[in-house]
């Protein structure tokens, strides 16, 4: 007798065969019917028992939480909400749960209180289903690029280089921080570190993606990345996974193609095979948002959301003509925007981009063409000596999701740019090597893996689409 998965037993045309099935207890009722789940689908399997037929003992360690072993007859349900049930005619205990004890009880639980018990909170039915979608999305991922010539690039965890020049990197060392070696001027002696440098976990994986696109042409990676970001915020982790292609010969216009038709595909696959989970994070939002006030409550459900993206055509403008459009519109005139538009150069906050998707065009927003000063030095400047070839692509409910633009491949305009920003080129010698050997116009993007899981399936806090979220204060798991 195979042992089978219970999505594959609820497929099932129930014949009295036998089948075998493994799970966890959701519920038991009357000392008859077990609600048995395995992980693979939102629904349980009830299996019927009669205790008759078993010892006495067996009875006492079935409770909620508990880790069964079922064999029985695949039959036909009489009861309401399934098509199949299970005639057990064998049961063993893997392992028991203490029913005073186990925290995941069938009940609505608080999101913070599941955070304290994130080893646990899988077993339920929001976070079951998350991590299905999360899974389903990373598998769509990897799907597209190998079905469009994309080569998958492992980038390194550990840099000695900050990519977003933001400074706000985690230190890897082997120096005793109590008496680490000095050099005379007193300042920490590096190069007696493991690696000889100054080194971090990475904030992003594009700039050897870069090195390696110039020479397998298009290659994407797909990997944890780091950011020590003091920010308790529910749109902030420090450690995430990020979504970072990059193309040779690739301009602007070819990576807004790319990216736009990137993430319909793979938002197209999740609609196509999570269905049931879909569903039921749907009703759990709607549930949601009737507790908020109405003014504060989302104009569309979780599928509407998602087929807005998949459906619609992304309207794509400058960044100026967005500026122009923020500082003439009603909520900036009125003062409504807590960061008011006033002058061009300013950086766009959520609400400013959540307004031209939802509210002015509709439908998602591909902006380009971002003052310099704004952007990181890789971007390739315009001939205007003002703007960069950047694209942020922006969504209803999160504003920004894509962060991408065509690079500088010009050798002195990068030089100069680097100088500008006191950048140490000897940091970046290999980088600076792309642009003097072989040159071309090259282009990427990242995406932040978290949030598209959170778009996808509506979590509030992207501490819920992370199985062990790492944040300010907490790596308890």
């Amino acid at each position: 007798m195979a042992l089978m998965r219970i999505n594959e037993l609820l497929r099932q045309a129930p014949k009295e065969q036998q089948v075998e099935v493994n799970g966890w207890v959701k519920t038991f009722r009357s000392n008859r019917f077990i609600a048995l789940n395995d992980g693979s689908t939102l629904h349980n399997i009830q299996c019927v028992v009669d205790f008759e037929n078993f010892d006495e003992g067996l009875l006492k360690q079935i409770a909620t939480g508990a880790a069964l072993r079922i064999k029985g007859l695949l039959v036909a349900s009489q009861g309401r909400g399934q098509t199949v049930e299970i005639q057990v005619t064998d049961l063993m205990v893997h392992g028991t749960a203490d029913a005073e004890t186990y925290p995941i009880q069938p009940k609505k639980h608080s999101m913070e209180f599941l955070r304290e018990q994130a080893h646990l909170r899988v077993r339920t039915n929001t976070f079951a289903a998350v991590m299905r979608v999360r899974s389903t999305l990373s598998f769509a991922i990897h799907h597209y690029f190998q079905n469009n010539g994309f080569y998958y690039m492992h980038a390194p965890i550990i840099t000695g280089s900050d990519a977003e020049g933001a400074g706000e990197m985690f230190r890897v060392s082997t120096l005793d921080p109590k008496d680490p070696p000095l050099t005379e001027d007193g300042k920490v002696n590096y190069k007696e570190d493991f690696f000889g440098k100054e080194t971090n976990l990475t904030v992003s994986g594009q700039l050897e993606a870069e090195a390696y696109a110039m020479g397998l042409g298009k290659v994407y990676t797909f990997g944890p990345t780091f950011r020590a970001e003091n920010s308790n915020t529910s749109r902030h982790l420090a450690e995430f996974w990020m979504i970072e292609p990059e193309m040779a010969f690739f301009d602007l216009n070819d990576n807004m193609d790319l990216a736009e038709d990137f993430i319909k595909s793979v938002l197209s696959y999740v609609v196509s095979h999570c269905q049931d989970d879909l569903q039921f994070l749907e009703k759990r939002l709607l549930d949601e948002e009737k507790t908020k006030p109405q003014a504060e409550r989302s104009e569309m459900s979780l599928l509407d959301k998602l087929r807005f993206v998949i459906d619609n055509k992304f309207i794509r403008l400058t960044y100026t003509e967005a500026i122009d459009i923020l500082k003439k519109s009603k909520p900036n005139k009125k003062k409504k925007f807590k960061y008011p538009i006033e002058e061009w150069g300013t950086d766009l906050q959520s609400e400013h981009e959540r307004y031209l998707v939802e509210k002015h065009f509709k439908c998602p927003v591909i902006l380009f063409d971002y003052p310099a000063k704004i952007k990181a030095f890789y971007m390739r400047l315009n001939e205007d000596g003002t703007t960069v070839r950047a694209m942020d692509i922006l969504f209803p409910g999160i504003g920004e999701i894509v962060g991408g633009s065509q690079r500088e491949e010009r050798l002195d305009v990068l030089q100069d740019k680097i100088k500008a920003l006191g950048i140490d080129e000897k940091e970046l010698w290999w980088y600076l090597d792309l642009r003097k050997y072989g040159t071309a116009i090259h282009s990427g993007f990242g995406l932040g893996f978290e949030r598209l899981v959170q778009f996808a399936t509506g979590m509030g806090n992207i501490r819920d689409v992370i199985p062990f979220p790492r944040t300010p204060q907490n790596a308890e798991f």
